[in-house]
């Protein structure tokens, strides 16, 4: 697949996790956190997702094809960690009827800044299925704003291994189990190194 053929570089890195993971999304539909113009979203859809729910907290930055693109609702102005539905209790959604059935997804994806994994995981567990899997982008530098500051936005080398681990510890306290990890073959921002975590929700029974 043309690598240059999405609408931005974070198709890019969703595609080596696809591939890295053998991961199959045909006929899913998806939840994906921080859509901004909608890498991840056209990646997806490339690959075969039947329905992409496309989450930002911003307003007017997805592509325009994939906003007319049936398959995408798009979900604007939207903060995960205030999402109670799929679909949510929006005026855009007003003919949902009281207690009727609310969708769940076959998967969910993240591509965020600004807050850490370990607030978002805990509040995307609602939205999934019984597979409960997840692909997370990793980004060092929003997992330790201040440590990332103090270095000009990036973290140094030494230091990122660290927070990779407090990352996955913190979700395995949680229920979560990691099933793949690999890092992204692209740098993000300010030349950050970054990673792509395969999760699923899998509590320990008591």
């Amino acid at each position: 697949m043309n690598k240059n053929n999405f609408v931005s570089r974070g198709g890019i890195k969703l595609e080596h996790a696809l591939q890295t993971f053998q991961l199959n999304v045909s006929g899913m539909t998806v939840l994906d956190v921080g859509s901004s113009t909608g890498g991840f979203v056209n990646c997806l859809l490339q690959h075969g997702a039947a329905k992409v729910y496309s989450l930002d907290t911003a307003y007017g930055e997805l592509a325009w094809k994939l906003r007319q693109d049936p398959r995408v609702v798009v979900l604007e102005r939207t903060n995960i960690l205030f999402l109670e539905s799929l679909p949510p209790s929006l005026p855009s959604f007003p003919s949902r009827p009281p207690n009727s059935n609310l969708e769940t997804v076959d998967l969910v994806t993240i591509d965020v800044t600004f807050t850490s994994l370990t607030k978002i995981l805990p509040k995307i567990k609602p939205f999934l299925k019984a597979s409960r899997k997840v692909i997370a982008l990793l980004k060092p530098q929003y997992e330790d704003q201040n440590l990332a500051l103090k270095n000009r936005g990036v973290i140094p080398e030494k230091d990122r291994q660290n927070i990779v681990n407090t990352v996955i510890n913190s979700a395995r306290d949680n229920g979560w189990r990691l099933l793949g990890q690999t890092q992204s073959p692209i740098m993000g921002k300010d030349g950050n190194t970054e990673y792509l975590l395969y999760i699923c929700y899998h509590p320990l029974k008591s």
